[in-house]
């Protein structure tokens, strides 16, 4: 499931550069779907990033980067 993830990841974030309404939507709903009925199954800080729709965060944490930035939801620079 990860893999289609990352997969719908990626053409969402180019529907969202070129301003493309239809793909943005369609991969919206799709990771949505993806999450209810993967959520047992994937990763929590992977859940946590598409609760959030923190796509680009969701798609390093699929590309194995290990600097992902914190946001201001949780880790410590978001507590200041």
């Amino acid at each position: 499931m990860e893999t289609q993830i990352k997969d719908s990841l990626i053409l969402l974030l180019d529907g969202i550069k070129r301003a493309d309404g239809q793909v943005i939507a369609e991969q919206m709903a799709w990771l949505d779907t993806a999450l209810e009925q993967g959520r047992g199954a994937l990763h929590p800080q992977l859940v946590h990033f598409l609760e959030r729709r923190s796509y680009a965060k969701a798609l390093m944490f699929l590309g194995g980067e290990q600097n992902i930035p914190v946001g201001v939801c949780g880790g410590r620079a978001g507590k200041g």
